[in-house]
């Protein structure tokens, strides 16, 4: 009995320090967000402060498709399960300049989901990743899923073994850029997700979105061939 209790006793302790250090993070994310100045901030090598400091696939592409999104948000989660394929499509088959601003409003696993597909971006996997963690989205916010090394062994998953990748992943080098991206999403009246805009101009969410078939011919009306 006193075994049992003693085992007991080190999974309470264990968790205990988990949930310390997740909140320590928490902290430290949001106080990074807070106080630092956004023209300090590292950028990923795809991204452009001129494109509202997305992550740009086939920069010199038209036309331009912005995709807003938040990888705790359910709806882009479904977004991505239903049109995803094809946006990847338009990217690889350089149909189209595709931006995907990665916001991060609704909390603190959006900001480290956020940092690694920066991360994941400047190893050419970014929509490997994007999508990888649409899948292994958390079923609440911020339930501490995603905190710890969670990132490391997801990019893991998908081929990224680079120690510059890890370090990336561990040492949150790109918190700061995810204020840049929250800031010029802002500027460009964004304020949900997701969001998707052809040259500038929002497509119909409430018709578009969720149908392939409307998605597709809204996009092709926008220029995207």
């Amino acid at each position: 009995m006193a075994a049992s209790n003693s085992s007991s006793d080190k999974g309470t302790r264990n968790l205990v320090i988990g949930m310390v250090v997740f909140v320590v993070l928490i902290g430290v994310i949001f106080s990074f967000i807070s106080n630092r100045s956004s023209t300090t901030a590292m950028v990923p090598a795809s991204v452009s402060a001129d494109d509202g400091y997305g992550i740009v696939i086939n920069p010199t592409a038209t036309p331009t498709v912005d995709i807003y999104l938040d990888y705790q948000c359910v709806v882009c989660k479904n977004f991505e399960i239903i049109n995803g394929g094809y946006i990847n499509e338009i990217a690889a088959q350089n149909k189209a300049k595709v931006v995907f601003h990665t916001m991060s409003f609704l909390g603190a696993e959006s900001v480290i989901a956020a940092n690694a597909a920066a991360c994941a971006a400047d190893e050419g996997k970014f929509l490997e990743m994007n999508l990888a963690l649409f899948q292994n989205q958390p079923t609440s916010h911020d339930s501490g899923m995603w905190a710890g090394d969670f990132m490391k062994r997801l990019g893991n998953s998908i081929g990224l073994n680079s120690a510059t990748f890890e370090k990336c992943v561990a040492e949150g080098d790109y918190i700061d850029w995810t204020r840049n991206v929250a800031q010029a999403s802002a500027s460009a009246d964004v304020n949900s997700t997701p969001t998707v805009k052809i040259n500038g101009k929002e497509i119909d969410r409430n018709s578009e979105y969720m149908d392939p078939v409307k998605f597709r011919a809204a996009l092709a009306a926008g220029g995207v061939k």
